[in-house]
């Protein structure tokens, strides 16, 4: 077994005002999983991540909608009511008995839906009409519809949905939010030129197609304090057909200009289309004075790596994660990793595939 100190992965980290004191640099990804059932969030999600929960690490919540309108999935949990609220509050206290840090990924889809997810049947809301090509792959066999272009009146009313499920997360106990902007959903939506294709001041340049996130940031860091924001997108990725035409420019200049709003950090999916990840990380990297989370496919060498070269400051783990509870245990000793089940990515099961993968002493006795 290697020394803790020559583990990049297992070295302390000051994430603004939360110490990862446990020298734990490894992060559990939001991933969706389909298990909270009328977007009311279960008892068991509180095993599933209080599972994966070690002290001092930071673990991030799946995908949850800010608004009725939001949701594109079966089974996503929301957080916009108070039942919702409440539901979350165990979860939360049984990741936080663990000692870890807990921050939820809120999101709207967007385009990404079909009308019988929205409130009374009525198309799915994006910042062009522009149809998504389908089926969704969360497991079910729908085709996404038509959306509507929102009018630039709503936006506003639209941002304000995010900060109040912000508001609601921190009652509910999280230690912060963060905000979806990558993988084809709403913010990312507005931001790739491949979908937007409005004239008014949301659309057109990279300016105006990011003003949507930046004045989306700037009013939930408003409403909870900046240090409590974390920023996901994926410039890169053309999931769903949401590619730009100039994806670095983009990358960089949001980077750049979330600075202006002192967010916690932000976190790059990247998905590799050419070339190698790190040669299109490291402008986006440097573009952000923050700490930078990189989610790449990255294994224990590969993340070990990133720490090392300065590339990331912490890095996240989805499938890993999802199928290793004890994940950094297992890296600590480069010990074999149980195989993740595709099959149970989105099942509604509350057991299968979801808090049923043995730990290292379980597998191993």
């Amino acid at each position: 077994m290697e020394n803790d100190e020559e583990i990049p992965l297992l070295t302390p980290f000051q994430l603004g005002p939360f110490l990862l004191n446990h020298r734990l640099r490894i992060v559990l990804a939001p991933m969706t999983r389909c298990r909270s059932y009328g977007s009311i969030p279960q008892p068991h999600a509180a095993v599933y991540y209080s599972q994966r929960a070690t002290p001092g690490g930071l673990v991030i919540a799946e995908a949850t909608g800010v608004s009725d309108t939001s949701m594109g999935y079966p089974c996503t949990p929301g957080i916009w009511t108070q039942e919702q609220v409440e539901a979350w509050k165990p979860i939360v206290k049984a990741v936080h008995d663990k000692g870890a840090v807990f921050f939820l990924q809120i999101w709207h889809v967007g385009r990404l839906s079909h009308t019988s997810y929205q409130p009374k049947g009525q198309a799915p809301i994006s910042c062009s009409s522009k149809r998504a090509p389908g089926p969704s792959p969360s497991g079910d066999i729908l085709e996404y519809s038509t959306p509507r272009a929102l009018e630039t009146r709503e936006i506003p009313l639209l941002i304000q949905d995010f900060c109040t499920a912000a508001r609601n997360a921190i009652e509910a106990g999280f230690d912060g939010v963060e905000l979806h902007g990558a993988h084809g959903y709403l913010i990312d939506q507005f931001l790739k030129d491949g979908i937007n294709d409005r004239t008014d001041g949301y659309g057109g340049s990279v300016e105006n197609r990011c003003r949507f996130a930046l004045e989306l940031v700037e009013a939930v860091a408003k409403e909870i304090g900046s240090q409590r924001i974390g920023f996901r997108f994926s410039p890169f990725s053309n999931f769903s057909d949401s590619a730009d035409s100039n994806p670095m420019k983009l990358a960089v200049f949001l980077a750049e200009a979330l600075n202006r709003y002192n967010i916690l950090y932000v976190a790059e999916p990247k998905v590799k289309l050419s070339g190698e990840v790190e040669s299109e990380l490291w402008p986006v990297r440097r573009a952000f004075k923050g700490a930078f989370l990189a989610a790449a496919g990255f294994d224990r060498d590969s993340g070990n790596a990133a720490i090392e070269t300065g590339l990331a400051d912490l890095v996240v783990y989805a499938r890993h994660f999802l199928a290793n509870p004890d994940l950094p245990r297992r890296f600590q000793l480069n010990a074999p990793l149980n195989l993740y089940d595709r099959n149970t990515f989105f099942s509604h099961d509350p057991v299968a595939g979801y808090t049923d993968y043995p730990f290292l002493e379980e597998s191993t006795g």
